[in-house]
């Protein structure tokens, strides 16, 4: 049989803890040539469903042998890059019926081939980045680091404190984004679940001043980094590229990527293209920070490249892209978890699998 799970599954399932450790041990088999993944793929055409918009078919995948999977991620999306504030945003349109999303991973088993699972990407997405982010900044932080500034109050940006409030002792929370309702929404109700106090600060600059570990979990597909923020002892970190430039990158001491390759395999349809941004020149970003010799998290959590040797060095992660193998990962311990719990719904494995040779 295979299993059917939706989102309110995975809530019930699996914490922030449980992709943490998973996404840990699935790093060091990937420095040590276990696990394989393949670049993310855009193929993209105009679309009518929105002014100005574009229709993405996006997906990634990889293999987890030691976990015993294999994962493929699907997203469908309508997308519009409307300007919010100071920064282009990339926003997706609910377009589904009902005004809903369609991200669909399929999990399956690198045993028998067979599909094991099949969810939607909403709830594991946000987690997957949020460890990614996490797992960083608990090699890479300082000793002690204690202060946290986040920048932006999205769904993102959500999970962002959630993992980070797991692998450091966090004692003082900033958050900034561009709308006060918004940081101010969002530390009232953070405040709350996390059981400390989030303080909503007027000024991007105000947020980061002192801080010891700075996230950046926006939408924004133009950089959000300034170089004048950086403090001795910071580590910085991104959710993709856009958010931070060569110029900060390299005036870090020690920099770390995801992964050494930063662009998807993009194709379009006529008409169709990305905005013109300087975030979006992630070839001219490789190149300037010399992302093909750098160090990615893999090696870090490996512990083959040596990262922070000092508490006065500047630190950074950039999650440059994301990848399909953190959904091997992370779906296995959801499988797990779920046929633990009998949760979920099953569909007979024989209507996804064929006699016939594909």
């Amino acid at each position: 049989m295979t299993l059917i799970l939706n989102n309110q599954d995975v809530r019930d399932l699996i914490t922030i803890e449980d992709v943490i450790d998973v996404l840990e041990f699935a790093y060091k088999e990937l420095a040590e040539g276990r696990g394989a993944l393949r670049r993310r793929s855009d193929t993209i055409v105009k679309s009518d469903t929105a002014p100005g918009a574009i229709y993405s078919l996006k997906s990634m995948d990889g293999v987890a042998p030691s976990l015993g999977v294999s994962a493929i991620r699907i997203n469908s999306d309508i997308i519009t890059h409307p300007k919010v504030g100071e920064n282009i945003r990339r926003v997706k349109v609910p377009a589904a019926p009902g005004e809903r999303y369609t991200g669909l991973v399929l999990l399956f088993s690198t045993g028998t081939g067979e599909p094991l699972a099949i969810f939607p990407d909403g709830e594991v997405q946000p987690m997957r980045v949020a460890g990614t982010t996490a797992l960083a900044a608990k090699y890479m932080a300082k000793n002690g680091a204690r202060s946290v500034a986040l920048i932006g109050t999205g769904w993102q940006a959500q999970a962002q404190l959630r993992a980070i409030d797991t692998v450091r002792k966090i004692a003082d929370y900033r958050v900034y984004s561009t709308r006060k309702e918004n940081r101010d929404r969002f530390a009232m109700e953070w405040s709350e679940k996390l059981g400390t106090q989030i303080r909503p600060c007027e000024t991007a600059e105000e947020a980061v001043k002192e801080a010891d570990i700075v996230l950046l979990a926006t939408n924004s597909i133009e950089h959000v980094a300034r170089e004048a923020w950086l403090e001795p002892g910071m580590h910085v970190s991104s959710i993709k590229s856009p958010e931070i430039s060569a110029e900060v990158i390299n005036k870090c001491d020690v920099a770390v990527c995801h992964v050494p390759h930063g662009r998807p395999t993009l194709e379009f349809g006529d008409g169709a293209s990305l905005p013109n941004t300087r975030g979006l020149d992630v070839d001219l970003l490789a190149k300037n920070i010399g992302l093909d010799d750098m160090p990615t998290l893999a090696d870090v959590v490996s512990g083959r490249a040596e990262v922070r040797t000092s508490d006065d060095q500047i630190t950074c992660f950039l999650n440059i892209l994301g990848l399909g193998y953190q959904f091997a990962a992370v779906g296995s311990i959801l499988l797990k978890k779920a046929q633990a719990a009998v949760a979920g719904r099953e569909i007979p494995t024989d209507w996804l699998t064929q006699t016939e040779v594909p």
